[in-house]
């Protein structure tokens, strides 16, 4: 054998041995997570905060197991309800939650999403969390920012307001042994990148949940996790409302016009002795 040769067979056995650790460490990070939590969220949609009166902001919520929620123990501590209760504390009015996030799914699972909306649904705001689950099946990273830019340019076309939470830290993921857990956390943060240019060439407005929630995740996970140690309890997903609510207020007065709550009444005019 050339010395040419025993090189390229020793490349290809590390890259086998190491195909196969990272196979067999992801066997291992499944048993550990498993389903505790079922694969059904809490539904949680609802008009909230509905004694402020007047007509309600509609706000949308599409994604994965995160946008749906999975993990709350009780609709109020869902992402969507999160955010409604956010959001109408700030512009004083009721807000109409609609949730067609789905627990399990990828970028390419958004079209679905908004086709099973009413063709005549026409949300102020619309929330994305997609990507985790795109990594975990790799999904390429092309293919993931092409179906989450269709879905921005619908809901835009819809006279929607969209703002996209980009995937979360898989590095966060205690479960995940190593060196799994590095490769997630490059993987998740080369995702999370696109995702951020996509979201914004499209119209919308990106959250990178990575730098605004991933380092509390990494440093406090019995607190943030749930049962399961892979999606957010109810104190990570009021974290992670708090994050994404500053984008909504900014997006909401470009909006309908139940938003222009959301403005600072002017000052009385300046009376004369």
């Amino acid at each position: 054998m050339t010395v040419g040769a025993a090189v390229m067979a020793s490349g290809a056995a590390t890259v086998w041995i190491a195909r196969a650790l990272l196979q067999r460490q992801a066997a291992i990070a499944r048993r550990r997570i498993g389903k505790p939590l079922g694969e059904e969220a809490i539904d949680a949609d609802r008009i909230w905060r509905g004694s402020f009166g007047g007509e309600p902001v509609d706000l949308l919520v599409v994604g994965d197991s995160i946008a749906a929620g999975l993990g709350a123990q009780h609709r109020k501590e869902t992402l969507g309800a999160r955010l409604s209760k956010g959001l109408a504390g700030r512009v004083r009015r009721p807000v109409r939650l609609r949730t067609a996030a789905v627990v399990g799914a990828e970028s390419s699972m958004l079209a679905a999403q908004l086709d099973a909306l009413p063709d005549d649904y026409r949300p102020d705001l619309a929330v994305i969390i997609v990507g985790g689950n795109d990594i975990t099946h790799r999904v390429p990273v092309s293919t993931s920012i092409r179906h989450l830019e269709l879905a921005v340019q619908r809901l835009r076309s819809r006279g929607t307001a969209v703002i996209v939470g980009t995937c979360p830290d898989l590095g966060a993921l205690r479960a995940v042994p190593q060196p799994l857990r590095t490769l997630g956390s490059r993987l998740s943060r080369q995702l999370a990148e696109a995702q951020a240019v996509a979201a914004e060439r499209a119209g919308a407005r990106a959250v990178s949940l990575r730098s605004a929630i991933g380092p509390v995740f990494i440093s406090n996970p019995d607190e943030m996790f749930s049962l399961d140690r892979f999606h957010p309890s109810a104190l990570g997903y009021r974290r992670t409302a708090d994050a994404l609510l500053p984008a909504l207020i900014d997006a909401l007065p470009a909006t309908a016009p139940s938003a222009q709550t959301a403005q600072p009444a002017p000052a009385p005019a300046p009376t004369t002795a």
